[in-house]
């Protein structure tokens, strides 16, 4: 009798679980294709990149500053929808739909924790800047949903032995090469493996001569060879990227492979600074979300005015309005979810701290081999930081030295690991046993919620009275 209330109970918290994941993933995917073809009009970057998507289906020669992945991609979803802004915003919407569950299933990769699962793919479906990325012709989430699925192949690999580990490995090196088609930027994911690999190494090897227990988590990355990580995997990587490459070059063959890449990097090293374009923000400025990207503005006095398919000069705000005419404006701003970005700050800083922390403890003091930690928390923080700070530092760090323009999308990759880490704070909180730690957790997810249903407005591209607009402008360096 009692082993069939466990089974049932079982069961029963399966089901919570799938179904929990199901409704998560119906609202990104609602938030994603709701009005997705409300701009008759190609936003931002689209120019480029809907275009070079529609040039590969007619066969038309053209120059591109990135790898060609992302435009396949939206060109598939243009040969299936026709070239209108539904048929190359779909693809786009699907995909980024998908990087909540991947923050999902790398999260229970890492703990084998439901609570933690559902509260990664929460946080993932509440970001408002992967929600903007997600809603136009554009390349950012085709790199995040690449790099994080290399790392969920590499963390499903760790667990599993002979054929099962290897085919995990090669399902990894398609990925990264995959992510690196779609833009260079792709190697901080790659880049983040190796880091943890060799981070792994060492300290095995320091556990052994100061005979400290180690997380499994690492002994099982240590155990990767070096020839799976210096020449299997980056082989399978490189030829991916390469084979990817091919249909862009039967079509543009006055250029070769080298001659391409050339090219590539001339273009991104005459950029220029911080000061060639409104929107451009330094790497320092990042985790605050001091210089968001304005997509879209248009300004109307009625709201059954259609949008043109190109907008006229803007008129100016301080126009005079005939009496009780309200000005109403329809404005796309690529920004986090303010609260949600400021909790993700704190709460990789304080995992950062952590690791450093740990660290510093296992590699400078002789102890006795310990015995099993007395909580899961306890266990986990042997690993989970560790993998979370080498992931975050991989795809952020190298921007400190780039003198090129760039924006806050190229955040992205490293946002991925810093909402992963307020999510295992939030689910710590949720499950201890002070009352405060949990109040503040719940507290955490309700603002951060309410957060989003605020600033839906500029995400979405709702028309918004003038005056409200100006309110969620935030703070001055968003003008």
């Amino acid at each position: 009798m009692t082993n069939l209330v466990v089974r049932r109970s079982s069961t029963l918290a399966t089901n919570w679980f799938w179904g929990g994941l199901l409704i998560l993933w119906s609202l990104s995917l609602a938030l994603r294709f709701w009005g997705l073809e409300r701009f008759n009009t190609l936003v931002f970057d689209e120019v480029y990149f809907a275009k070079f998507a529609h040039h590969y289906l007619t066969q038309t020669s053209f120059f591109d500053a990135h790898p060609p992945l992302g435009k396949y991609l939206i060109a598939l979803g243009i040969a299936l929808k026709g070239f209108n802004p539904w048929g190359y915003r779909w693809m786009n919407a699907f995909v980024g739909s998908l990087v909540p569950l991947l923050w999902g299933a790398i999260a229970y990769q890492l703990t084998d924790r439901r609570s933690y699962t559902l509260l990664a793919t929460g946080l993932a479906g509440l970001d408002g800047l992967l929600l903007v990325e997600s809603r136009y012709a554009l390349l950012n989430v085709y790199i995040l949903f690449f790099g994080l699925l290399s790392h969920w192949f590499f963390l499903f690999s760790l667990n599993q032995q002979g054929w099962r580990r290897q085919w995990g490995l090669i399902a990894t090196g398609v990925s990264i090469g995959a992510t690196i088609g779609v833009k260079w930027n792709g190697l901080g994911f790659a880049l983040a493996l190796y880091g943890l690999w060799l981070a792994s190494k060492i300290a095995v090897r320091r556990g052994r001569v100061l005979r400290h227990s180690v997380p499994s988590f690492v002994t099982q990355t240590a155990q990767i060879s070096g020839w799976s990580m210096g020449i299997y995997l980056p082989a399978i990587a490189a030829l991916t990227y390469i084979l990817l490459w091919i249909p862009h070059l039967l079509q543009n063959p006055e250029y070769n492979f080298r001659q391409v890449h050339l090219q590539i990097f001339t273009y991104h090293h005459g950029l220029g600074g911080n000061t060639i374009h409104p929107y451009c923000s330094p790497w320092y400025t990042w985790p605050f979300l001091l210089r968001p990207i304005s997509y879209f503005y248009q300004v109307t006095d009625q709201l059954t005015e259609a949008l043109p398919l190109v907008g006229p000069p803007l008129p100016p705000l301080n126009l005079p309005l005939p009496p009780g005419v309200q000005r109403w404006v329809y404005s796309v701003y690529a920004t986090g979810n303010p609260l949600l970005w400021g909790f993700s700050t704190l709460g990789i800083i304080w995992v950062l701290a952590l690791a450093v922390q740990r660290s510093w403890l296992n590699f400078t003091q002789r102890q006795p081999q310990r015995t099993a930690p007395s909580s899961c928390w306890a266990a986990e923080q042997g690993w989970v930081p560790f993998y979370l700070s080498i992931g975050y530092a991989a795809n952020y760090l190298p921007w400190v030295g780039v003198s090129r323009c760039t924006f806050l999308y190229h955040y992205m990759p490293a946002s991925m690991f810093s909402g992963l880490a307020l999510a295992w704070l939030v689910d710590y909180g949720l499950q201890a046993p002070r009352k405060g730690l949990r109040a503040m957790a719940v507290t955490v997810v309700f603002v951060s919620g309410l957060s989003l249903l605020i600033w839906l407005p500029v995400l979405l591209g709702l028309p918004i009275p003038i005056h409200r607009w100006s309110w969620l402008q935030g703070l001055p360096s968003w003008r």
